[in-house]
């Protein structure tokens, strides 16, 4: 078969697909808010029933070899419980808002068929939000698996299937492309779609900017966070841990480098190294980078697995009773330095700055080589360095004294909305600078009425400018 003809039956497959998705949008079109969450708590259902959030799991890790069954459960149900409650509160059909001074009233609608990029690293979490997300607005959404992820995939879009089927809805408001998983075929499945939401490597987000369907991608993760003097460090390194060890560094939101000021860097150290961080010996720090990275990609052998598989293949010998993860003193920034980028590991790059100021600049010199626009952190006492960073950094999200990967997306104790996918901002060529969240999955129509004129005189806007500057 050519190119050509293949193409051509991989299109109208797809199509077919699109056509049923849009048929069973159309069972939801008059639908009430109360019906419309009905469909959305039926597929967090799928994947929060426990025994349903532990299949998958461990699915997950027996078919990508990527973190740990304990983890996965927890983001399997933690990331759907927060997400459901962010979506219950919210209204996404009929009025949404209707404001008579202003003569305005909004009616929600829904976007069309959604295409589902999703990674290997969330097999079941991520396909599931997205998910959600798209029906919350009373669309169709055809999810595209990784390979490394489908079986895992696969399983929940069943599941979801089931739970659509009992709760009296068409199942066809969630499909999944079919096996073969090839480029052509996500390709296809942009290109045919009404809205892309692709989480996953930047070469996707990059054809999904360029499939000529509107799509929302997100950037990179590397996280770098700051331990100032003033920070609690028994606490900072308790977060640390927690946020690092989880799920094996999966996450994008794990953080990849730690800035530690001089005045008390020796114990922050110390801090770290109680709370499950090993310092790895300067020596080893060649061996660390050359076993890491094979033929400058990172090694599929070691990212996302058990801190153990790393101690062995860098000749660490046996590691200390209760190490959750790996520390690397490094002193550079960029190619030539490769732990200032992304690990997906158990690896937690060390830097030392000389003060504040100094650690500033270590972090937007981390971002600007790998991570622009996702997010980065800081551990203080002191809420004006806060400020400074999120002034003067390029980035989203600036999370304060928090384990980034339980507050990046989302957190019972903060004001992100819950989401497995980070949009970074124009500074990571994304186009939205927030969580994704169910605003990005409806469209909008205002009716608009008279109201009483408000036009200002020419002195109220002009006359400040007239004064300075004359006419």
């Amino acid at each position: 078969m050519t190119d050509d003809c293949q193409n051509i039956e991989i299109a109208a497959r797809i199509n077919q697909q699109i056509n049923r998705g849009r048929q069973a949008m159309a069972t939801l079109k008059g639908a009430s808010q109360a019906r419309v969450d009905e469909a959305v708590i039926a597929l967090a259902w799928a994947i929060y029933q426990p025994e349903n959030a532990e299949e998958l799991a461990r699915m997950g890790v027996e078919n990508t070899g990527l973190g740990n069954v304990a983890d996965k459960i927890t983001k399997n149900t933690r990331k759907t419980f927060g997400t459901l409650r962010d979506l219950l509160r919210a209204r996404t059909v009929g009025v949404i808002e209707d404001d008579p001074a202003r003569g305005l009233v909004r009616y929600a609608k829904p976007v069309g068929v959604v295409a589902a990029i999703c990674p290997s690293t969330n097999p079941a979490a991520t396909p599931a939000n997205k998910a959600m997300m798209a029906v919350k607005g009373a669309n169709a959404v055809i999810i595209a698996a990784s390979p490394a992820g489908f079986a895992t995939t696969a399983r929940y879009v069943e599941l979801a299937r089931g739970e659509l089927a009992k709760a009296g809805f068409d199942p066809d408001l969630v499909q999944m492309l079919e096996p073969p998983v090839t480029k052509q075929a996500t390709q296809a499945l942009m290109e045919l779609a009404d809205l892309i939401v692709c989480t996953g490597s930047q070469d996707n987000v990059r054809r999904a900017y360029s499939s000529g369907t509107p799509a929302i991608g997100v950037g990179a993760g590397n996280v770098p966070v700051i331990v100032d003097d003033t920070a609690d460090l028994d606490d900072a390194a308790v977060k640390i841990c927690q946020s690092k060890a989880f799920d094996n560094s999966t996450s994008c939101s794990s953080e990849n480098s730690v800035i530690l000021l001089e005045e008390n860097y020796d114990q922050a150290i110390a801090a770290l190294s109680r709370a499950g961080g090993h310092l790895v010996p300067a020596d080893k720090h060649d061996a660390v980078v050359d076993m890491l990275w094979q033929d400058g990609k990172l090694n599929r052998h070691l990212i996302a697995k058990d801190v153990g598989v790393l101690g062995e293949a860098f000749g660490l010998g046996e590691l200390p009773a209760g190490t959750k993860y790996l520390m690397v003193e490094e002193t550079g920034i960029g190619p030539a330095a490769p732990l200032s980028g992304e690990k997906l590991s158990l690896i937690l790059t060390v830097y030392r700055a000389r003060d504040f100021s100094h650690a500033r600049d270590i972090v937007g010199d981390i971002l600007n080589y790998q991570g622009l626009g996702h997010s980065c952190g800081i551990h203080t006492t002191t809420s004006d360095r806060a400020a400074v960073l999120a002034e003067q950094l390029d980035v989203v999200r600036v999370l304060v004294n928090q384990a980034h990967t339980f507050g990046n997306g989302g957190s019972f104790e903060n004001a992100l909305p819950f989401t497995l996918s980070m949009g970074c901002g124009t500074w990571a060529g994304n186009s939205i600078s927030e969580n994704l969240n169910y605003r990005h999955f409806i469209n909008i129509t205002h009716l608009v009425t008279t109201v009483a004129e408000d036009r200002p005189g020419e002195d109220e806007l002009f006359g400040a400018y007239w004064e300075k500057y004359g006419r």
